[in-house]
């Protein structure tokens, strides 16, 4: 694993972990101190941010951890590349969710679809990173 990857992975698990903190504390938030001020409808725009997020927090975990185990350049490359869609989806997808449920702005609407495009992005990287992983042992354990 080249140092810029350990690097990364580092920083993906410290990103992940405070994202799930956030996630859960806006799910909180939202249960206990939104249900008075929002609609049902927003409120439910609000928890779709939340339920994506947290989801999505864990494929960044996911990601993180098999950039760690896997010895294959090519699979710690597309995991990278899949935790920064995942990263970026967050922040699109859920961020515009919280948004407009919470100023009720609809151009924040048209933001929310970059953020799907972005997760869909990760979860093929995802795939593509488990596919090219090799078995370390064929290979004498040397990189690829």
């Amino acid at each position: 694993m080249t140092q810029y990857y350990r690097q990364s992975s580092r920083l993906f698990i410290v990103t992940a972990a405070l994202s799930g903190l956030i996630s859960v504390a806006l799910g909180a938030f939202a249960a206990h101190g939104l249900k008075a001020l929002l609609s049902p409808y927003l409120l439910g725009v609000f928890q779709t941010g939340v339920t994506y997020q947290f989801l999505h927090t864990l494929a960044l975990l996911f990601c993180a951890l098999f950039m760690i185990t896997t010895r294959h350049a090519n699979s710690q490359k597309a995991f990278h590349r899949a935790a920064i869609c995942f990263i970026i989806g967050i922040l699109f997808f859920s961020g515009s969710l919280y948004a407009l449920a919470l100023t009720g702005v609809k151009w924040f609407g048209p933001i929310t679809p970059l953020g799907g495009v972005m997760f869909m992005l990760g979860w093929g990287f995802l795939a593509l990173g488990g596919y090219r992983m090799t078995d370390d042992t064929t290979n004498d354990g040397v990189n690829q």
